[in-house]
């Protein structure tokens, strides 16, 4: 005969595995295929994950856009990333006393933790991308925002897309 505290205990154990499954995040992964979000004013904003519109594009300088975008899970810089880099390096030689600091952003997907550590890689690959263009890292500070300081605070692919980014600010 089972006693009533092994009843509890199994009932324990079946409870607390219930809220262990319940407490799992499961992040969906995007389509590994090119994806297009298109809308009514609009043409594509997404190609191969990465946001490349513009309305959420502020600028640091004249045609020097302030921000960078990242496909999922991802802090590799494509090449739109990087002439955008290139432009800001270009613009910082220019302007040899101002100092900046680069945002990292990730989307709501993931716990907070793993996006403030994502936000803190793509803030660093922006960095060092700055650092192999001839800006020095004295000039140059980074910070992580993770999923906190959305763009867009929409649930849906362009929302997502324009989160992943990094951004360049001006600190003097």
């Amino acid at each position: 005969m089972v006693s009533t505290f092994q009843n509890y205990t199994r009932y324990l154990v079946i409870v607390l595995f219930a809220m262990f499954l319940v407490a799992c995040e499961t992040v969906p992964k995007e389509s590994a295929t090119s994806t297009s979000s298109t809308s009514s004013t609009a043409a594509v904003e997404i190609k191969d994950g990465v946001y490349v519109g513009s309305d959420t594009v502020e600028m640091l300088a004249i045609d020097v856009p302030d921000r960078i975008f990242f496909a999922y899970d991802s802090y590799s810089l494509t090449k739109a990333a990087q002439n955008t880099l290139e432009k800001q390096a270009k613009w910082l030689k220019a302007n040899g006393s101002v100092t900046i600091a680069i945002e990292g952003h990730a989307d709501e997907r993931g716990t907070r933790e793993y996006n403030l550590a994502l936000g803190d890689r793509r803030a660093n690959a922006a960095k060092d991308y700055l650092m192999t263009q001839g800006i020095s890292s004295s000039r140059v500070t980074t910070i992580s925002f993770g999923k906190e300081r959305p763009v867009n605070s929409g649930s849906n692919k362009k929302a997502w897309a324009q989160n992943r980014r990094s951004v360049t600010v001006r600190t003097n």
